[in-house]
């Protein structure tokens, strides 16, 4: 088998990435657990969505298409835990697709309803038949984090800090992969689970999931001597991606021949992030740039608010997140950083974590990760294609 007989799965690509509009409701912000590295810190049972502001939003967007030019759009529900909100979900959902059809909006027929759940309700009688009646247009993750040990580390029920949540989630897999067969989950790093990274990988391929999407955390939570564990479990979970032949039909974000480059500032300046050119609405109709500027994402800075659905949206107010590239915000040893490419960062994080109520100065507390996953990641591509190299030339031997 040659090189160009394999596949090398790759989970980046994204429903009409690029030119799609992400509008987010936070419909509430409660949810059933109280994970240990949630960066909501101000989730509360109280703050859930009415149905007159959902509309008075919708209502506003949609009036004003010339504002919303994008080819596409992707409604995305959050909370807290969305699918708490189902009905309301429902309701606006089915809004939304009459509106669309009765304006004859450029968005009709080309749009998406996008969840990030923790699964424990996926299952339900309520969830499973707005399911069944949007499934043509659904895009739904369910976080699982690996081995119900790394999982149950972070993810535990809201008042039983020793009552982990992976049996409540697992159970629904089986059920959400018959539904989303190509879907990908999410998995969250954070100092005390990296030991954990590759047996937990492993693992979700083993339920079947074929696309993990794993990051770290932002947030500054990294111990001395992190970075290198982190290091050894990735080219741990390597050896055993490409010596058990995962690679063909399994991806792990982690690994990416797209990362550990230098960046031609002139052609490489983007913003990382879409803040600003996404938009959030929360149970108080107030308009956020991003949904990590709301008060319950903040420890330490105000709300950034760019309008409301009675007053729309203050463009003066965007101005500085349209503004936002990789230069103007990062520090000099990121600007010249010979591994720049794939360091990611939050604009939220980098907001919070200012010393001044700034948005355009770049937080780093990821930069010894980065360098350890880019390390990984050489070792992963040269050992990759060193196999294809030899599994090719004994292909051609045999024939």
């Amino acid at each position: 088998m040659s090189e160009t007989d394999i596949k090398i799965k790759d989970s980046t690509a994204s429903w009409q990435d690029g030119v799609a509009k992400t509008i987010t409701f936070i419909v509430t912000k409660d949810c059933q657990l109280a994970c240990k590295y949630c960066y909501l810190v101000g989730k509360n049972e109280k703050e859930r969505m009415s149905w007159d502001v959902a509309k008075r939003a919708i209502d506003y967007i949609l009036d004003h298409e010339r504002d919303f030019p994008e080819k596409s759009v992707i409604f995305e529900f959050i909370g807290g835990e969305p699918f708490l909100e189902i009905d309301l979900i429902d309701r606006i959902c089915d809004y939304i697709k009459v509106e669309l059809y009765s304006r004859c909006h450029h968005w009709f027929d080309s749009y998406r309803f996008s969840f990030s759940t923790n699964g424990i309700n996926y299952h339900t009688d309520k969830v499973q038949a707005f399911i069944n009646k949007n499934i043509s247009h659904l895009s739904i993750g369910i976080t699982i984090d690996g081995t119900q040990r790394k999982h149950d580390l972070n993810r535990v029920w809201k008042g039983v800090e020793e009552r982990g949540s992976y049996l409540d989630v697992v159970r629904n897999i089986p059920l959400w992969l018959q539904q989303f067969p190509e879907e990908a989950t999410k998995v969250t790093i954070s100092s005390a689970d990296i030991p954990y990274i590759k047996e937990s990988v492993l693992h979700l391929y083993g339920l079947g999931i074929h696309a993990v999407n794993i990051n770290v955390v932002f947030e500054n939570v990294w111990k001395d001597g992190d970075d290198k564990l982190f290091e050894n479990q990735l080219m741990l979970l390597a050896d055993d991606i490409i010596d058990g032949g995962y690679y063909k039909d399994y991806a792990c974000s982690f690994f990416s021949e797209n990362i550990g480059k230098p960046l031609d500032p002139e052609r490489e300046n983007n913003n990382w992030c879409g803040a600003g050119k996404m938009l959030a609405v929360d149970a108080a109709g107030n308009f956020y740039p991003c949904t990590r500027f709301a008060a319950y994402s903040l420890r330490s800075k105000e709300p950034i608010v760019i309008g409301n659905v009675s007053d729309g949206i203050d463009k003066n107010k965007l101005r500085p997140f349209l503004a936002l590239d990789r230069i103007t915000q990062s520090p000099d040893k990121c600007k010249t950083c010979n591994v720049a490419s794939g360091c990611a960062w939050c604009q939220g994080e980098n907001y919070d974590a200012a010393e001044t109520n700034t948005i355009y100065q770049r937080a780093t507390a990821i930069c010894l990760m980065h360098k350890a996953r880019v390390h990984a990641n050489n070792y992963y591509w040269n050992k990759l294609y060193r196999k294809l190299e030899m599994d090719g030339r004994s292909t051609k031997c045999e024939g």
